[in-house]
């Protein structure tokens, strides 16, 4: 028993699970950010201008529950039992998921930025006469015999 507890305690100290349990953790918390924003802060103002529609009640009836509709809000039809497509509640999961693709996009846009991609250092020079590829060190052209210059 002891011996797995070991076991696990250094499975679980390892880099990589640790780096995953940091990226899981902080991508609930974006999320949650993202929810609020397209929600709270997005929505409101493309409702109003599309004459104050609240995108989170735009929903289709496909049957009516325990009370008939038509119904005021999703929360009053869901209350019914009425069974609904809540195209509104998807409009807004789109919205988050363009979010959030481009705030990962533009996170590694940056990364790539930061970590600059240095030349490998070249090992090959073209020869004069006949243009084959040769090392660099090289004093005679193994294709035509031609002698290099330094």
């Amino acid at each position: 028993m002891a011996g797995m507890i070991k076991e696990f305690k250094e499975f679980a100290m390892r880099g990589n699970v640790v780096d995953m349990a940091v990226g899981i953790i902080i991508g609930a918390a974006f999320g949650a950010i993202v929810q609020s924003l397209v929600a709270d802060v997005i929505m409101p103002p493309i409702g109003f201008v599309l004459g104050n529609v609240d995108f989170s009640n735009l929903f289709l009836t496909i049957k009516d529950g325990a009370v008939a509709g038509p119904y005021a809000s999703l929360a009053e039809a869901q209350k019914a039992g009425a069974v609904t497509i809540n195209y509104g509640m998807f409009a807004n999961k789109i919205i988050s998921f363009i979010i959030v693709a481009f705030a990962v996009f533009m996170l590694v846009r940056g990364m790539n930025k930061l970590i600059k991609k240095e030349k490998p250092a070249e090992t090959t020079k073209d020869c004069p006469r006949c243009f084959t590829s040769i090392p660099l060190k090289a004093q005679r052209c193994p294709n035509c015999t031609s002698e290099l210059n330094a």
